[in-house]
């Protein structure tokens, strides 16, 4: 299981962009962003096991399936 990113160095992270004016729940908006890209991701790499007759899912299948995710995401 992940741990989860501590709240003073997400805030941070965010703080960085000082010409962006940052609203109070945007480390929790954040937070879930990740989220649901990790479980996108890993439901991608699932099917992707699937489609190659594969038991688990191997680093291969997230590689494969992770260029593509993040082109979607992006734009």
């Amino acid at each position: 299981m992940l741990k989860r990113v501590p709240m003073s160095k997400l805030k941070s992270l965010i703080k960085k962009k000082a010409h962006i004016r940052i609203g109070t729940a945007a480390d929790a908006m954040v937070e879930l962003n990740v989220l649901l890209f990790l479980h996108s991701l890993a439901e991608e790499a699932r099917t992707k096991a699937f489609e190659e007759k594969s038991a688990t899912i191997k680093a291969c299948h997230v590689k494969a399936v992770c260029k593509k995710l993040l082109k979607q995401a992006r734009g």
